[in-house]
């Protein structure tokens, strides 16, 4: 074949493939997903046919974020929207109830496979009766912990949820989705080994967290963590909560306390003053990990590797 007729053939299929009507070409599904944990898995299943969109990008908190309208549009126009559930981005629960019923709502949490865990209470955990949020506060004890995404166990059955969800929606490139699916799982396995090795040595090393967000990562890898400064991290301890953690953490042996990224370290070091007790810091979204399909990875390696360094060490 000619250059000429080289030219004249992608000409002309170029052309045929503008002016195939919308409804006819294969639509790639148009996938929207809160947080970055999720995203990287939705990002991983889709690989090679699109890219989902991300809602809360950089350090923005699910706990306090606010839909823009440009976030509002980009839900409506979508065809599947992932998101954990209502007691976790309690921001988008009245907005799911108002998108077109041809949207699909993939809710993580209440999913068949997901493995969910109460809220820990009594002892030195925070009794989430004192704070609840819900009319009547015998419902906090039903209170789920929503933080679902950091059991590998978990991630896996997501990983199926997600591959389900797009086949329905985009039969057309079911096999890539399934072998994408594939491919996630073994990843997370090997995951799952490698931070199973790191911290199986300080496994029985006691320590404290700022707010109760990693009881998945914690049961899963049989760690001993046995307070939290407050029960949710959009509210700060009161002065009651910080005297009764540094009365206790010379009772309670605890290596190191972890503090999150948004949260002024002066007041961990309040707690920690004049005791020998290290600290740390742990995010269980990854604020300032870059969004895409190794965000998931980063992530849990990051918790593996902030916990493992602090515990070992000698206080």
């Amino acid at each position: 074949m000619t250059l000429a007729n080289r030219f004249t053939a992608r000409y002309l299929m170029l052309l045929l493939c503008l002016t195939i009507p919308p409804s006819v070409r294969a639509a790639v599904p148009k996938v929207v997903v809160t947080i970055k944990p999720i995203h990287s898995l939705v990002a991983g299943v889709m690989s090679g046919v699109g890219t989902p969109q991300l809602l809360l990008s950089g350090g923005q908190s699910p706990h306090t974020f606010t839909l823009r309208p440009s976030d509002v549009r980009r839900l409506g126009t979508a065809d599947l929207v992932v998101w954990i559930g209502k007691d976790f981005e309690t921001f988008l629960v009245q907005t799911t109830k108002s998108l077109p019923s041809r949207i699909r709502i993939l809710e993580l949490m209440n999913s068949h496979g997901i493995a969910k865990l109460p809220i820990r209470q009594g002892g030195v955990w925070e009794d989430p009766q004192q704070h609840a949020e819900t009319e009547h506060d015998e419902q906090a004890e039903h209170v789920i912990d929503p933080h679902i995404w950091l059991s590998p166990q978990n991630a896996r059955e997501m990983v199926t949820l997600i591959k389900e969800a797009l086949i329905e929606l985009d039969p057309a490139n079911a096999e890539r989705y399934q072998q994408n699916a594939r491919n996630l799982k073994t990843e997370i396995n090997e995951l799952d080994q490698e931070l199973l090795a790191q911290l199986t040595p300080v496994q029985w090393v006691p320590f404290i967290v700022f707010h109760d967000a990693y009881q998945y990562f914690e049961r899963h890898y049989h760690l001993n963590t046995i307070a939290s400064i407050t029960l949710s991290p959009d509210r700060k301890p009161g002065a009651r909560r910080i005297h009764e953690i540094r009365a206790k953490l010379e009772n309670l042996e605890a290596r190191c306390i972890f503090t999150e990224p948004q949260f002024e370290p002066k007041l961990i070091q309040t707690i920690v003053m004049g005791t020998q007790v290290k600290t740390g810091v742990l995010d269980p979204v990854g604020a300032d990990i870059p969004a895409g399909t190794d965000a998931y990875f980063i992530l849990m390696r990051r918790l593996g590797g902030r916990l493992a360094s602090c515990l070992e060490a000698s206080p």
